[in-house]
């Protein structure tokens, strides 16, 4: 058995060894590390909900789950919806009400960077549900898979899964499933039909906004109103990136303002959409080609996140349906066309164009 010693006993300031232990040649020396910097620690995990009270959102589907865990009732889950809503967190948070200080033998996490063949239900999901569970008290000990990004399954173990000769329905009475996926149009009907299924919405703002300002206080750190604002803006209803955002603007800047927050990200300001608008909408083609080209090169923007700020600022704007409609039909061409790695100069001259018909038919529509 390895022997741990202690760095300060190593040697002296002569290079001497300085240790009253007896002679360790030949014996396996393993040196005690420092423990981790929990600084390092990605907010993410640091502030992940331990409970299910601290769960942000969805009080309904976390409330019906708790009821249904509390009294014995728990059926087969099926969790699904956009990331960062809080999915993967209920469950485990549920499990940690269940199962307590024993989750590690009660729980079987798998998630995407395990292999999701049909091996793996026949072999590693399908030895850990066979297994009896004991019981030492008045409720029956029913153990927990958990299948994090289930829609990553091959079909061939998604049908392994449900077959009644292999998993879901064979050991039921000693095993619950819980599913989460983004897409659940990538779960077979059978599966989905065996599992009673809870739909994760985008978070509200409220919501994420009431838990950014715990992580704040928490930290301590120094957020404005416009730099909250921008936090939750960028989100789009995504706890788990807002989060991320705000850690990275803090090892930047020391005030997380809008301005630092856009610039961390490497979104465009709002102002910078607005002056982009107004060039696309009034200066000349060859004038708005260059001035666009150069807030492109000297901010380092991408002119996909143009085209998507330039698109939600269109709707803002007053014109005519008809020449909306076909201002938002060619922006979504320029933003497919972008997505197959199309040249940019091409694109932006694409979407100039566009501006050039729509201000066209909308003075058209005037005369």
């Amino acid at each position: 058995m390895a022997e741990v010693i202690d760095v300060m006993d190593i040697d002296d300031d002569n290079g001497n060894f300085n240790s009253a232990r007896p002679n360790l040649k030949g014996k396996n020396v393993v040196v005690s590390a420092a423990p981790p910097d929990t600084r390092a620690t990605p907010w993410v995990e640091k502030y992940r909900p331990q409970s299910l009270d601290d769960v942000a959102a969805h009080r309904d589907i976390v409330e019906t789950i708790d009821r249904l865990a509390s009294g014995n009732r728990l059926p087969h889950l099926l969790l699904y919806g956009p990331p960062g809503t809080g999915k993967t967190s209920t469950v485990l948070a549920m499990a940690r009400k269940l199962y307590g200080n024993k989750l590690q033998n009660m729980v079987l996490e798998l998630n995407a960077s395990d292999d999701r063949g049909i091996d793996v239900v026949r072999q590693q999901i399908q030895d850990f549900a066979s297994t009896q569970s004991i019981s030492f008290g008045g409720k029956s000990a029913v153990k927990l898979v958990l299948l994090d990004e289930a829609d990553a399954m091959t079909k061939d173990a998604q049908f392994a899964l449900r077959r009644g000769k292999i998993l879901i329905e064979k050991y039921t009475k000693s095993n619950r499933f819980a599913l989460i996926c983004n897409n659940v149009n990538k779960i077979i009907p059978a599966l989905q039909s065996r599992c009673t299924r809870f739909r994760f919405a985008p978070l509200d703002a409220i919501h994420v906004r009431d838990r950014l300002r715990h992580v704040i206080e928490s930290e301590g750190l120094d957020v404005p109103e416009n730099g909250m604002k921008a936090l939750v803006q960028l989100s789009n209803g995504d706890m788990r990136k807002a989060l991320n955002i705000l850690q990275s603007t803090h090892m930047a800047c020391q005030q997380i303002t809008e301005e630092a927050v856009y610039l961390c990200t490497g979104n465009p300001l709002p102002k910078d959409i607005e002056q982009i608008s107004h060039w696309l909408l009034n200066e000349p083609f060859t004038s708005s080609s260059q001035r666009i080209s150069e807030m492109k090169t000297r901010k380092g923007l991408a002119l996909v996140d143009i085209v998507r700020e330039v698109t939600m600022f269109v709707f803002k704007i007053k014109m005519p349906p008809a020449v909306r409609i076909q201002l938002i039909n060619d922006m979504a061409d320029i933003e497919y066309r972008l997505s197959m790695a199309c040249n940019d100069k091409l694109q932006l001259g694409s979407l100039i164009a566009a501006f050039t018909r729509a201000r066209g038919s909308i003075v058209a529509a005037t005369a």
